[in-house]
């Protein structure tokens, strides 16, 4: 019998290991790398179908879009008419309806009522970029805004406004201001599902100008056209930096303007009111409007947060991340001096509210002409009293 010497046969059964480890290590590692590739296969069949079920998605979507405008029956005369839906005829697409089949046209076809807008618009898009050195014309911003109907109104098309919102802007001699403050506006509210129409109510003559008391007309004459239940009071001057600044009526007076550029997109002081505020019909008429007293710049915002909160309101204001506006640039305007009597007429606004207001305004419409973007109302609203001699 052969015997070998013991450090012949160590080392040759080292190496079988070895190699055996080695093979089991080989297999583990193609195993790993076979399974990540059917991984990887089973991620990109997962998102090639998700993209190419988007596009037939968007391709119906289309399709459903040009055949419902192209649809016999389509009704183009109510902004939110719908194509109703007819069952084909039995003997094929081609084939003309049958006389039974047909609706009649003394018969009115029902209508699948729209959904309420959504409480947060899909379309939003956050913060915009608002300049106004680019040169502006009312027939771009016409162009702009084809679903914009004559007056300045709009009505959503695919859904139910649960307001029904006119905002009133004072004017007079802004015509510059006005093309960008459309420009700017119009796309803001459409995205915002808002039902809505402008007016600008414009002072005749070259009198002291009035701001509140145009805002008063503003209400009565927009609800002499329709039924709002939401007023937003605007100068033509302040354009929003922020689409989620939702122009509506809220449980509470609100303020919108809380951080204009000018006061360096900070709220200036507590009882602020100024720029751009919303009320209810139902709270516009509690405070009794606004003052009409207030000739001149100044003080009559103060005068009306001074009304809501002697009525038992608070004011609601929009976060100031949201409420920012930018200002266009203008010198003072002639005949709008700084009222001097503003600081001892907001000290009595609780003895004056309740007779100077809408239960006291007084005015003349001298012309209404409906544009394309916006109503214009040419009022007479009278001369402020001769101010006491001084000595």
């Amino acid at each position: 019998m052969l015997v070998y010497p013991r450090h012949t046969w160590l080392p040759a059964c080292a190496q079988k290991m070895s190699r055996l480890l080695l093979g089991v290590t080989l297999e583990r590692i193609c195993k790993a790398i076979l399974l990540l590739c059917l991984v990887h296969f089973l991620i990109m069949m997962i998102l090639y179908f998700d993209v190419y079920a988007q596009h037939l998605d968007f391709f119906s979507r289309f399709n459903t879009k040009n055949s419902s405008r192209s649809h016999p029956y389509y009704n183009f005369s109510r902004p939110n008419g719908t194509a109703p839906s007819y069952a084909a005829p039995a003997g094929g697409a081609g084939e003309p309806l049958p006389p039974s089949a047909k609706p009649d046209a003394n018969q009115s076809v029902p209508e699948k009522p729209l959904p309420q807008c959504p409480e947060v618009p899909p379309a939003l898009v956050g913060r915009l970029l608002i300049e106004f050195s680019s040169p502006m014309s009312m027939e771009r911003v016409q162009r702009d805004n084809p679903d914009v109907k004559e007056g300045g109104k709009y009505i959503p098309l695919d859904c139910r406004a649960k307001q029904r919102v006119a905002i009133i802007i004072p004017f007079r001699h802004r015509d510059h201001h006005l093309k960008y403050w459309l420009h700017y506006l119009h796309p803001i509210l459409r995205r915002q599902r808002v039902s809505y129409g402008i007016y600008i109510i414009n002072q005749h003559g070259e009198d002291t100008f009035n701001r509140a008391k145009l805002l008063n007309i503003g209400f009565m004459e927009a609800l002499k056209e329709e039924p709002y239940d939401c007023f937003i009071f605007s100068d033509v001057d302040l354009v929003p930096m922020d689409d989620r600044n939702l122009y509506h009526c809220y449980d509470q007076p609100r303020h919108f303007a809380i951080a204009m550029d000018k006061f360096g997109f900070r709220l200036p002081y507590s009882g602020y009111f100024g720029g751009v505020s919303g009320l209810s019909k139902a709270q516009f008429l509690k405070i009794n409007g606004f003052p009409n007293e207030y000739w001149g710049w100044g003080g009559e915002d103060d005068d009306i947060y001074n009304r809501i909160t002697l009525n038992g309101m608070k004011v609601s204001r929009p976060d100031i991340r949201i409420g920012r506006y930018r200002m266009i640039k203008h010198e003072r305007d002639k005949h709008n001096e700084a009222n001097p009597q503003r600081f001892t007429k907001i000290q009595n606004t609780k003895m004056t509210m309740k007779k100077d207001g809408i239960n006291s305004l007084q005015y003349q419409v001298i012309h209404v002409a409906k544009y394309p973007l916006y109503t214009n109302i040419t009022v007479d609203i009278g001369k402020p009293p001769a101010r006491p001699a001084r000595g």
